[in-house]
């Protein structure tokens, strides 16, 4: 084995091929690693320098997101380069106190910090699931993606109101008097009237319909955002919300996720789905939901909520095209990109570049936190 002391990677393969070596390296041992952070490990390698420890510390701190993972990238790491560099880093021991989600007045008095003792313990908060509620869902273990799924279930998407033709009954000292109900209410009184009846302007909530990427790119965020959306068809009276999957093709799941469990409604969807974790042709499927579905009538006046990387094996003009022709349409076209939540993110993919001149909001979506925060977003 070269002594990676005197190596520089960059007599090996470049950069670019090097994090692409890595990442491939480290998804055969079991890895999961997500499209940003290979982005992150491109640009730390170009930040840091050519030296074997950038590269190694590099690939450290954007690609292992668990403790359980650094064995697997110390071996990925040798196989690519040729060596782990060695650590000449000092270690500090600390020891804490971990209170879970304890009360302030749990928590002793300890005094100022001139007061305390050297070597006294410091007691640190820590909260799991707060932690879990801004983790990128792609770097999530089983357990963690788990409960994640239970805490995604538990929101509650509301709706836009919108004005309505019908007008509904209003409190005393508001609205119009209704002529009708108020001589009906009089016969009971004998002809005089005692509670004159009153009517305003009524509303009620805007059809929300979700378009979700299910194709390959989208695989580690798919079935999380799946289950926000049966969160929004649970939470809703049948009608009001609709969900459709796009990949090679646009399937319509809003029966599939009418169901209250889950984790069944996850089952059914993906059964009825049958390019999940397949290609995706964005712009096609868009057309397939305009001509069947959506300029017939279901995004009229809706809010759309499309959740999607942007990546397109289509031709990214028909993309643009078809957003153009659901905006004239939709109240409102949201989209969702997991991979904006990315250090140095810019939508420069041909889909994305497309579809941002016709969107009203570009948000986050690879968190529970980002994920709370659209669901205030599709309210507004």
């Amino acid at each position: 084995m070269p002594d990676t002391a005197e190596r520089s990677p960059v007599e090996g393969p470049g950069l670019d091929e090097l994090a692409v070596d890595m990442v491939t390296a480290l998804r055969r041992s079991g890895v999961a690693v997500p499209t940003g952070s290979t982005v992150a490990y491109a640009r730390a390698l170009t930040a840091v320098g050519t030296s074997p420890a950038g590269a190694y510390w590099a690939g450290r701190t954007t690609l292992v997101r668990r403790p359980e993972d650094v064995a697997a990238y110390d071996r990925a790491f040798g196989e690519v380069v040729g060596g782990v560099p060695p650590a000449d880093e000092a270690t500090v021991p600390l020891q804490v106190e971990i209170h879970l989600d304890v009360d302030d007045t749990d928590v002793p008095d300890r005094g100022d910090a001139a007061d305390r003792p050297p070597h006294e313990v410091q007691t640190v908060r820590w909260s799991p699931t707060e932690v879990l509620r801004h983790q990128d869902l792609a770097t999530c273990t089983p357990d963690e993606l788990s409960e994640a799924h239970r805490l995604i279930a538990e929101l509650r998407v509301g709706a836009v109101r919108r004005p309505s033709r019908r007008r509904q009954v209003a409190p005393p000292g508001r609205g119009a008097l209704d002529l009708r109900r108020t001589v009906r209410r009089s016969l009971r009184t004998g002809g005089e009237v005692l509670r004159p009846a009153r009517t305003e302007a009524g509303d009620q909530p805007r059809r929300l319909v979700f378009l979700v990427d299910v194709s390959g790119s989208m695989e580690p965020y798919a079935r999380a955002l799946t289950r926000f959306a049966h969160a929004a068809v649970t939470a809703h009276r049948r009608g009001r919300v609709e969900v459709f999957a796009l990949g090679t093709r646009v399937t319509r799941i809003t029966r599939e996720l009418a169901t209250h469990d889950p984790d069944r409604a996850l089952r059914l969807a993906g059964e009825a789905v049958a390019d999940w974790a397949g290609g995706t042709r964005l712009g096609d499927g868009l057309r397939g939901f305009n001509d069947r579905w959506g300029v017939r009538g279901l995004a009229r006046g809706a809010v759309v909520v499309i959740l999607s990387d942007g990546w397109d094996r289509g031709d990214p003009a028909v993309l643009g095209d078809e957003l153009a022709r659901l905006g004239r349409v939709a109240h409102r076209i949201v989209w969702v990109n997991p991979l904006k939540a990315s250090p140095g993110y810019a939508p420069l993919a041909g889909g994305m570049a497309a579809a941002l001149p016709h969107v009203d909001e570009f948000v986050e979506g690879h968190s529970i936190a980002s994920l709370e925060a659209l669901a205030a977003v599709v309210t507004r």
